[in-house]
């Protein structure tokens, strides 16, 4: 299983992002692997797709990758609070390496710090070459 971070969805999404290449080469490799994104990460998304007037659109393209979503345990506050002491990432990347946790999956992302971090948590780093 493997928990996407937005910046892969965001830059998959966007034909402009300057990550746009790898992001979808990223998730091309993926195929056949089970997806999933935090709640919060598949909220985060679509926040610029809301913005633009988009956010059919993006949601249908989202669907199109069949991402499971991965909700927040009971604890999840107080498990992502621990998160964001230990770690002094910022509460989205938290949500990841959350998701990664409950699913024992890897993480991909283009965040150096969250892929740092996922690592020191002996969890599976999935990022572009």
């Amino acid at each position: 299983m493997i928990v996407l971070d937005a910046s892969v969805l965001i830059a998959h999404l966007d034909a402009r992002d300057a990550h746009h290449g790898a992001a979808t080469s990223l998730l091309s490799d993926f195929a056949g692997e089970l997806l999933v994104a935090s709640s919060l990460t598949i909220a985060e998304v679509l926040v610029g797709p809301a913005r633009a007037g988009h956010l059919d659109r993006a949601i249908a393209a989202l669907d199109q990758l069949h991402i499971g979503t991965q909700h927040l345990p009971e604890d999840g506050p107080a498990r992502l609070a621990l998160l964001r002491a230990e770690t002094n990432l910022e509460l989205p990347d938290c949500c990841v390496l959350l998701a990664a946790e409950q699913t024992d999956g890897s993480v991909a992302t283009f965040g150096c710090r969250l892929a740092t971090a996922a690592a020191e948590r002996g969890l599976a780093v999935r990022a572009p070459q």
